[in-house]
């Protein structure tokens, strides 16, 4: 090291969702909902802090790599956010001071399970055009919406070997 200079310190990045501050704000809105049950209100709305962090676990974590490249991510996003409403009251900050990490895995399997539904629609859109014959679905001219019959072929491939992975 030369004398003099100092190495520039590595700037620590900030994280999109800070666990404390989530963390702290799951335990008021607990309370909030405990208080509301004790004098026979409503639920109280959920926080928009909460909710801002939903939304960006649930975006972060699309743009993983084994989630990325869906057409459908919005859908994913959503279902990710709704269960994570829906699961709110189980987070017991008694077990565990990590509602990120909690959040994240409940967002995951909501898109694993949006993404299975959606490859058993279009594994369903697949044998009623295969059992209603290729003839009703192309016209004489042997093309469907603009396209050629080897052109849908190769789209059906590509779904197909997509289906297999």
């Amino acid at each position: 090291m030369l004398k003099g200079r100092t190495m520039a310190r590595r700037k620590r990045s900030e994280h999109y969702v800070n666990n404390k501050e989530f963390l702290a704000a799951l335990i008021r809105y607990r309370e909030d909902v405990e208080i509301a049950r004790l004098q026979d209100k409503t639920k109280p709305v959920i926080p928009r802090y909460i909710g801002e962090c939903f939304l960006k676990i649930a975006n972060h974590l699309s743009f993983k790599p084994n989630f990325v490249n869906y057409m459908f991510k919005e859908d994913m996003i959503s279902d990710g956010i709704e269960n994570c409403v829906q699961y709110i009251h189980n987070f017991d900050p008694a077990k565990s001071k990590n509602p990120f990490a909690y959040f994240t895995q409940i967002i995951h399997y909501a898109f694993l399970r949006r993404i299975s539904r959606e490859k058993r629609q279009l594994e369903i859109k697949n044998k009623i055009l295969e059992k209603s014959g290729y003839s009703e679905v192309f016209d004489d001219s042997n093309q469907i919406d603009g396209t050629t019959h080897s052109e849908y072929n190769s789209i059906k491939d590509a779904v197909h070997s997509k289906l297999r992975n």
